[in-house]
């Protein structure tokens, strides 16, 4: 049979067992569905065990856990019956387990469910992976093709709802973020370098009737030479990983360039892939260089070539000549610094390699390679760009912010936050006072405002603006600007609450819309003041 032929079969058989997230949580349980986030498969392979022993019988989806996340063998008969339509022979044929002996299988792939929420609502999808370092036993491959990461789920949760035509994802490895940018575009274009990525990814859309992906060989910009984009989407292989003799270069997360090389590439080349008001939205690394600050390297990417004083671009697969590199809107969010030696252990840990010999020997190449490029720290986070709309003579968002907290643990729903902040940004960038005075602004529903006051007195010492969704931002108050976020609910435009608040506090009018409309602005671009909805 053909993969055709048995992919069907295989979704078939994994939605009659309910091998789903709450189906696979309702088997083990909440505490040992914590251990398994944590590495950690003794609680789950207790509670299977139990639940065995209840029923008389393995459950399907519990054959299937037990194989595929756990990393267990299980017996060709219990896996027939978890598979009747594909049976342990078709799971052989499409690359799924391997036979040891005619009565057991052990697993060659990692095969689990996904769910996720997005502006399009709940869904779930099945995802297959190469083995991960619970189920192997030992360090990663280098040619290792990773599943979904704490990585693939924040750039998933900030990438952009807008409806496109063409999507590009660079590094595509199993497929996720090509598959979430399918949910927005009519048609994607999916990159690796990894020929083994492609084969896990194509195979992971077609397991979930995903048709609109097209899956192409090559690296960075050179499988797309001369194409344009309405949005780029790319988890790069960022990590920066020494280029000596005896260090593994993982193909998922290392771009073979010394330091940060293969994200100033990506920076560099994006503006000559995009269509006019096209966006990139990239996870990345970038190094702090002696006394340098780390913001004037990301400046300087984000410079063009030819203009006076500029560097010359890092060269890499794929790349237009620097003429033809407009400048970028960025807007660039640094959420954590690691020193050399956190950092190492971080990449060296995340390979599988355990402490012991290997782990200090590559901690060694490390710190050296740091040492010797004058490397002090490194930080992460996430890059926007976007070539400005046709018409606009130059880019009119440059914002590098730091933001330890920047997420938290819940990215989900980022990304429609980012498009109403540049909508917002777009808008106030065009409106001249006169017009944001007539305008009727409202307050965004996830904003709260907190007062403290000191004993005995009724005006408030203190009053802080918070937002409980987006970044969570929280921004001071003052008497007068309290006053104008609290009257914005969509009735009175701006001009006439500053009136009234003039009158009030006995002050100039004039003198007090000159000291909030700027504040009025930011408010709008970091969503705690929402525009009129269109009629």
């Amino acid at each position: 049979m053909t993969s055709a032929t048995l992919i069907p079969r295989l979704r078939t058989d994994l939605a009659a067992a309910h091998f789903s997230v709450p189906g696979l949580t309702g088997l083990w349980g909440i505490e040992a569905d914590a251990a398994l986030h944590r590495n950690q498969r003794v609680p789950a392979r207790r509670a299977l065990a139990a639940l065995a022993v209840k029923l008389g019988r393995n459950e399907p989806a519990a054959t299937l856990a037990r194989l595929f996340l756990l990393g267990d063998p299980v017996s060709v008969v219990d896996l027939d019956a978890a598979l009747p339509s594909l049976g342990a022979a078709g799971a052989r044929e499409l690359g799924l387990v391997a036979t040891d002996d005619d009565s057991r299988v052990r697993p060659l792939v990692d095969l689990r469910p996904y769910s996720f929420i997005d502006a399009h609502g709940a869904d779930s999808w099945w995802i297959v992976s190469d083995l991960g370092e619970l189920a192997l036993g030992h360090a990663l491959g280098e040619t290792h093709v990773l599943g979904i990461g704490g990585a693939s789920l924040t750039l998933s949760g900030l990438m952009m709802p807008n409806p496109v035509e063409r999507t590009l994802d660079i590094g595509t490895g199993c497929g996720i973020q090509a598959m979430h940018a399918s949910r927005n575009a009519e048609h994607v274009v999916a990159t690796d370098i990894s020929v083994r990525a492609l084969e896990l990814a194509a195979l992971n859309a077609t397991l979930n009737e995903i048709d609109n992906i097209e899956f192409r060989f090559g690296s960075l910009f050179e499988p797309v030479a001369g194409e344009k984009f309405d949005h780029i989407i790319s988890n790069p292989p960022f990590v920066i990983t020494p280029r000596a003799e005896g260090v593994p270069s993982y193909e998922y997360r290392d771009g073979g360039m010394v330091g940060d090389a293969l994200v100033e590439a990506v920076v560099r080349g994006a503006a000559s892939h995009l269509t006019p008001g096209g966006v990139v939205q990239l996870l990345g690394n970038w190094e702090y260089h002696g006394e340098t600050d780390a913001f004037e390297r990301l400046e300087r990417w984000l410079t063009p070539a030819t203009l006076p004083g500029a560097g010359a671009p890092a060269t890499f697969p794929g790349a237009a000549p620097a003429a033809s590199s407009p400048a970028l809107d960025a807007w660039i969010i640094e959420r954590e610094v690691q020193s050399p030696g956190q950092y190492a252990e971080t990449w060296i840990r995340d390979g599988g390699t355990r402490p012991g010999p290997d782990f200090d020997r590559l901690y060694d190449a490390w710190l050296q390679d740091f040492d010797a490029r004058g490397v002090r720290r490194v930080g992460f986070g996430y890059l926007l760009l976007r070539l400005p709309h046709a018409g606009l003579a130059a880019p009119t968002l440059r914002r590098l912010e730091r933001m330890p907290d920047a997420l938290g643990h819940n990215p989900a729903g980022l990304g429609a936050h980012l498009a109403e902040c540049l909508t917002a940004h777009d808008w106030q960038v065009q409106a001249e006072d006169a017009l944001l005075l007539r305008t009727q602004l409202t307050v965004a529903s996830d904003v709260t405002e907190e007062r403290h006051y000191w004993p005995g007195q009724q005006d408030p010492t203190l009053m802080t603006l918070h937002q409980g969704s987006g970044f969570g931002r929280s921004v001071p108050l003052d008497t007068a600007l309290a006053g104008l976020v609290g009257a914005c609910d969509g009735d009175l435009a701006v001009g006439a609450i500053i009136g009234a608040l003039a009158q009030l506090l006995a002050a100039d009018e004039a003198a007090l819309t000159a000291e909030l409309l700027p504040k009025v602005r930011e408010l709008l671009v970091d969503g705690f003041l929402l525009l009129p909805q269109p009629a």
